[in-house]
């Protein structure tokens, strides 16, 4: 488990900058394994550095794409591919761990697609908005989303403008109408603020 300030949503990167000795025992145990695989979660109270953090019961499962070993520090990106739940934090020696289990994907359904258009208009005008006041942003105004509806639903909920706890209440969505729902009154909220 590498528990984090930040949430990953599915059908997104992650780039992480792996330096601490715990973590890099982490990865060399779970690169014998094909596919490379850890969880990540949120922290809710603490820090990353050092442990002692309180972490969320939720989180994605980050799968390794590439490696960069060439510096001090070990550069990787990651995708986030499925959701999960934690049951049970185990000892953090020598990494944090935790069992887990697997939450369903939530499904499309054509019915939403309206939806998904308009959620996708919303976030878009707020990243604009964000970006004409000088905010800084991890994501682009055009950025191009997953082919697959379901998919961009979880893109469109990472890429707006949101705070960690707001993308933790997104990440718990049990349905893509429930997920897109609260996107649209996130964007809602997000663009009043961006427009005062």
């Amino acid at each position: 488990m590498f528990p984090l300030g930040s949430v990953l949503l599915p059908h997104m990167p992650l780039p992480l900058r792996v330096f601490e000795p715990r973590y890099l025992a982490m990865l060399r145990d779970i690169l014998a394994d094909e596919p490379s695989e850890f969880g990540v979660t949120l922290i809710e109270r603490g820090q990353e550095v050092g442990g002692g953090d309180v972490r969320t019961d939720i989180g994605t499962v980050a799968q390794i794409g590439s490696l960069d070993t060439s510096g001090e520090s070990i550069l990787l990106i990651a995708q986030g591919v499925r959701r999960i739940r934690v049951d049970r934090w185990l000892d953090d020696a020598p990494y944090p761990r935790a069992e887990v289990s697997d939450l369903p994907d939530p499904e499309w359904s054509e019915d939403l697609a309206p939806m998904l258009e308009r959620a996708d208009r919303l976030v878009r005008s707020v990243l604009k908005l964000a970006e004409e006041t000088g905010a800084e942003l991890r994501w682009p105004p055009d950025i191009g989303l997953d082919d697959d509806p379901a998919a961009a639903a979880w893109q469109l909920a990472a890429i707006a403008p949101f705070g960690p706890l707001d993308q933790l209440d997104l990440l718990r969505s049990t349905s893509i109408e429930r997920l897109l729902s609260r996107t649209i009154d996130l964007a809602e909220d997000a663009h009043t603020i961006y427009s005062a």
